[in-house]
């Protein structure tokens, strides 16, 4: 992590502009993004208004993976590259939050490198004013660590796949105390079970992926996306802070896929990035309504703001972005541009 002050403004054309809210409404290109930022991921919106972007880099590694943000007004700024894992050389930061202390937690996914044997961790950048000093190792053991979420006194990661063997697939979600990260880091190959709250199944032997997107609403219930069954779930919590409820808030109706999701902090509606559909959905978390705000064919290229395998979504202010990880396979072919995708909030 590069933590001298050398955030250079990188190349970045900024297109958000008036549009209708209506339906249908197209998407627009929010930033093109450089060849350094070629695979573009998770989001997450920080306490000083900008959108933290991590690029894991996976579509052309001769590029570092890193973390970079989008401010208020349009400028793409370099935060840092990423450390590569002691063992494999490589670091894969997907999902990534900020916790209650101002640090930002990182997914390091080590599979989509081809390192399924629990190599996977979660990763703290420590931030002072905006400015990285370092990056921690705080878990290792992970086999295919995802989507992150802090929420009170915790951190939460789900786990793609929990024995990427079985069938039907299962997955779920670790918890972490902020106060469990002390000294050496927590290793899952021996305390797995210890943290992990939530475990379901994904049966669909075309897409054997499972937990992916994360979030918690104002009530403090957990959504999670199962991926690859195209459902969002919702878990509720006991005073113990055990799961005491789980329920399927919504599956198909339309959606394809259910990848990276962000819940709207005042309405609670769950936005969804639908990587298999190449849309972007609405969830009523009231009635499990599903409202497709924009999809388009596949191979779109990203021309125009078209989505191109999205992956994650992120709110701010009236604009739902998107990320277009646009990863090769399945229909799918890697190209250029690279980008953000921007619609309108509605």
């Amino acid at each position: 992590m590069k933590s001298k002050a050398t955030w250079w403004l990188l190349a970045a054309v900024v297109v958000i502009g008036a549009g209708g809210c209506g339906s249908a409404v197209k998407p627009r290109i929010a930033v093109l993004l450089p060849d350094m930022c070629n695979t573009p991921d998770g989001m997450v919106l920080g306490p000083d208004g900008f959108i933290y972007l991590s690029c894991p880099n996976f579509n052309d590694p001769s590029y570092a993976p890193r973390i970079v943000r989008l401010s208020p007004d349009g400028q793409l700024i370099d935060v840092g590259e990423l450390p590569g894992h002691p063992e494999t050389g490589k670091a894969g930061p997907l999902g990534l939050d900020f916790g209650p202390d101002g640090h930002l937690y990182i997914a390091d996914n080590q599979s989509l490198w081809g390192f399924n044997n629990h190599k996977s961790r979660l990763l703290r950048i420590r931030m002072n004013q905006g400015r990285p000093e370092g990056v921690e190792v705080l878990v290792t053991g992970f086999i295919q660590a995802n989507a992150v979420a802090c929420h009170e006194d915790s951190v939460y990661v789900t786990e793609t796949s929990l024995d990427l063997s079985a069938d039907p697939m299962p997955s779920g979600v670790y918890r972490f105390r902020l106060s469990e990260f002390q000294g050496e880091p927590i290793d899952l190959t021996r305390t797995a079970a210890g943290h992990l709250v939530v475990k379901f199944y994904t049966d669909n032997p075309d897409w054997r992926i499972g937990a992916n997107g994360l979030g918690f609403d104002e009530q403090g219930n957990m959504y999670v996306c199962n991926f690859g069954e195209a459902s969002l779930l919702r878990f509720g919590f006991g005073p113990d802070g055990n799961v005491v409820s789980h329920e399927v808030v919504a599956r198909g109706q339309g959606m394809e896929s259910t990848d990276g999701l962000k819940v709207h902090p005042r309405t609670g509606a769950v936005y969804v990035a639908d990587y298999v559909g190449n849309a972007v959905h609405k969830v009523n978390p009231r009635t499990g309504q599903v409202t497709t705000l924009w999809k388009n064919e596949n191979n779109s290229g990203g021309i125009g703001g078209l989505l191109d395998r999205p992956s994650e979504v992120c709110l701010r202010g009236n604009w739902i972005y998107v990320a277009n990880i646009d990863l090769p396979g399945q229909g799918n072919e890697y190209d250029a541009p690279h980008t953000l995708s921007v619609l309108p909030l509605r």
